[in-house]
């Protein structure tokens, strides 16, 4: 008999709980019918500079992100009284589960099992609620908007590099596989100079930040410094060809010829570099200037990266460390600071800022060849890799990185906006995608009406000078593209 009357006052608790739980639901589902009304309300009320459509929109998907989690509590409750119920079961018939313990025997599984299914339930609503609010966003932000400004036509094959002067008058120059290199006026299109002085293809170009110099590596094994002078000629109108960065219409299939059918007007030619730097037992992939112009640092795949005198022609130092061959090398604008990068998934910071310690950090972020390493203005270095990866790391706690960006395709030479700290990624896919330092996604250059590129786009280059013309890019369809990139400062701040 006592038994019985146990047994009977639990299931009039279980009654009364279950009673309770049905008018607290019919009272939350009566308030969300007045919900939103009184949102609208709140709305009205309440100072914003976001537009009325924007803010309606922003409560309507809180709103539902709300019933969901609401819905996911209702049958979270459900859940508990099943066990409940099966406590009371297993109790009934003489199984003693202490203290109501559900972490034992046979109600342990069913527990667990319980749990499980509400924990993936969590996970798809939460997934499916995400994906929503994404998609909002994006169908209400400002868009960001690009325009093609000129084509550089002329080289006879694929260019690997491109960088813009430092010191007037503003030239864009070059770096091709068909040995040469060529500075071109940035208005108007045209070639003004031809360095023709190295035996193999051209891997990078460099300019001096104060004189009119270039730094060039080949691999024909060497690094040249030449001196050049240019007249630019007379700008003209630039043409009217823009569109969105969202359309998604590719003319990749424009016939290769079309690149050979124009080629450079008639150019000065420079055949004689003013230095040679002769020390690699491999091809010199890339070269960079260090801060002030009176040394420079060449990467190469012997597997090791060379700091020489520029007046004296001499290898100061020997960098050696990596483990396959090395595929960029970049120095910071205002310290003694180098990265180098290499396929065996590391980049390495050189510090010479002490003339007598040479300290040298290795960073393990990649799982594939690591591309490049650029400083920023600040004290950052990003880094992309054939991984499809690109990460933002901080100089100050260079253990894990600060952003991560994962693309669909492999990175090649990237570059950082001084002025909008925007990263410009130009992909094996023909793609050439901008993010901001947090890594978000802020545009995509397009690729319709036979605009960008129909090769690899091989390296991203930034011109802080020049409004109307703002970012390089190249590839091996043989030509290089100036842009003008407009990002909205609502995009910026997001």
């Amino acid at each position: 008999m006592p038994v019985e009357s146990g047994n009977s006052a639990a299931a009039r608790q279980v009654k009364q709980k279950r009673k309770s739980h049905s008018l607290s639901i019919r009272r939350t589902n009566s308030t969300e019918q007045d919900r939103p009304g009184m949102q609208r309300d709140m709305l009205e009320g309440q100072d914003s500079k976001l537009p009325m459509a924007l803010r309606s929109n922003l409560l309507d998907l809180f709103g539902q992100i709300e019933r969901e989690f609401e819905n996911l509590y209702i049958e979270n409750l459900e859940l508990r009284r099943e066990i409940e119920s099966l406590n009371e079961r297993l109790a009934g018939e003489g199984q003693t589960v202490d203290g109501g313990d559900l972490s034992k025997g046979a109600l342990k599984t069913k527990a667990s099992h319980s749990t499980s299914q509400l924990s993936q339930k969590l996970k798809t609503t939460y997934k499916a609620s995400t994906s929503k609010i994404v998609s909002s966003f994006k169908a209400t932000t400002s868009r960001a908007v690009c325009q093609l400004v000129k084509e550089y036509v002329g080289h006879r094959d694929g260019i690997w590099d491109l960088a813009v002067t430092r010191v007037t008058p503003l030239v864009l120059g070059t770096a091709s596989a068909d040995h040469c290199s060529m500075l071109w006026s940035i208005e108007t299109g045209k070639c003004l100079l031809k360095y023709a002085g190295h035996a193999g293809s051209v891997n990078s170009i460099k300019f001096h930040p104060t004189e009119q110099m270039a730094l060039t590596a080949s691999g024909d094994q060497t690094a040249h410094i030449w001196r050049y002078m240019v007249q630019l000629p007379l700008p003209q109108p630039p043409a009217d060809i823009s569109a969105s960065l969202d359309d998604d219409v590719d003319f990749s299939d424009k016939d290769e010829a079309d690149g050979e059918a124009e080629g450079p007007n008639e150019c000065p030619t420079i055949r004689v570099a003013t230095t040679t730097l002769k020390s690699h037992q491999g091809v010199v992939i890339a070269a960079d200037w260090l801060v002030g112009g009176k040394q420079v640092v060449t990467a190469s795949w012997d597997r090791a990266a060379n700091l020489y005198d520029v007046e004296t022609s001499e290898l100061v130092h020997t960098l050696t460390g990596h483990d396959q061959e090395l595929t960029h090398c970049c120095t910071h604008p205002t310290q003694r600071l180098v990265v180098t990068s290499s396929r065996d998934t590391t980049f390495r910071l050189w510090d010479f800022r002490d003339p007598s310690i040479h300290s040298v950090n290795v960073f393990q972020g990649h799982t594939d060849t690591v591309t490049s390493a650029v400083f920023t203005v600040g004290d950052n270095v990003v880094s992309g890799s054939d991984d499809r990866t690109v990460k933002v790391w901080d100089l100050k706690n260079m253990r894990s990185p600060i952003a991560t960006i994962r693309t669909d395709s492999a990175v090649n030479r990237i570059s950082v906006s001084a002025n909008q700290r925007i990263i410009a990624l130009p992909h094996d896919n023909r793609q050439v995608r901008l993010f901001d330092m947090n890594g978000v996604r802020l545009a995509r250059l397009p690729r319709s009406n036979r605009q960008g590129h129909r090769r690899m786009v091989c390296c991203s280059a930034w011109n802080e000078e020049n409004q109307a013309c703002n970012l390089f890019t190249c590839g091996f369809d043989r030509q290089a593209i100036g842009w003008n990139i407009n990002i909205p400062a609502l995009l910026q701040e997001k």
